[in-house]
């Protein structure tokens, strides 16, 4: 009996969408942080944010970062919905499942029982992030609304106006922190997925073995 093994390399991110990744996080980070600066200079609720935690000093040196991490956020973007599109990332992994899958899936993670597969997105994870680029986009177009009130006055009505747009604009942009949260706490649980997407591939722990069978009888 002759035996051969061979080590099977994980699929990991391409280097389109570990790019576009790094270059959305890091525009994000700064949006959220200019984002809050210009929060605290007209809050809408009962809390400012703490200096620290925003970018850009004042109102004006907030609107200009965000406005420049902002094209820098839509640039990645659109490269990464092409690539997405294109090469079928969006249909193989992210194509959402039906709710049987999703329950199954919930309750494992509540019993921290969910497995996680290099290269395979389990039900939470599509949910997840189809979600989160839904949101993405309601929160462009929100911002849009309300950064060209006239321009895009059709664009404002259609949020219900600019104190509304304004309002949901600050929801989907807690919605994104919250996922960046749980993002971040989920790479942390499971390391292996943070080195492949800063690195690429790497070989599995686990080498596949094939076994084949000969000899004179």
């Amino acid at each position: 009996m002759l035996s051969s093994r061979r080590v099977r390399p994980r699929r990991t991110p391409s280097p389109f969408i570990r790019i576009t990744h790094w270059i959305g996080a890091l525009s994000m980070l700064a949006m959220i942080g200019s984002g809050w600066q210009i929060y605290n200079a007209s809050p809408i609720l009962p809390f400012e944010f703490p200096a620290w935690a925003t970018l850009g000093g004042w109102l004006g040196g907030g609107i200009a970062w965000h406005f420049a991490a902002m094209w820098v956020l839509m640039a990645a973007g659109v490269v990464y919905l092409g690539y997405g599109v294109l090469s079928g990332h969006f249909r193989r992994d992210l194509r959402p499942v039906g709710p049987r899958a999703i329950g199954r899936d919930m309750a494992q993670a509540l019993r921290f029982r969910l497995s996680h597969a290099a290269g395979h997105y389990n039900a939470i994870q599509r949910l997840l992030y189809t979600g989160v680029l839904i949101v993405a986009l309601l929160t462009v177009a929100s911002g849009l609304s309300i950064w060209k009130p006239v321009q895009l006055g059709w664009l404002t009505w259609l949020f219900g106006g600019y104190d509304v747009a304004r309002r949901i604009h600050f929801a989907m942009m807690t919605l994104i922190v919250a996922f960046l949260v749980i993002h971040i706490a989920l790479a942390l649980l499971v390391p292996s997925t943070l080195f492949g997407m800063v690195f690429g591939r790497r070989p599995s722990a686990a080498p596949e073995v094939s076994v084949q069978e000969g000899g004179a009888r």
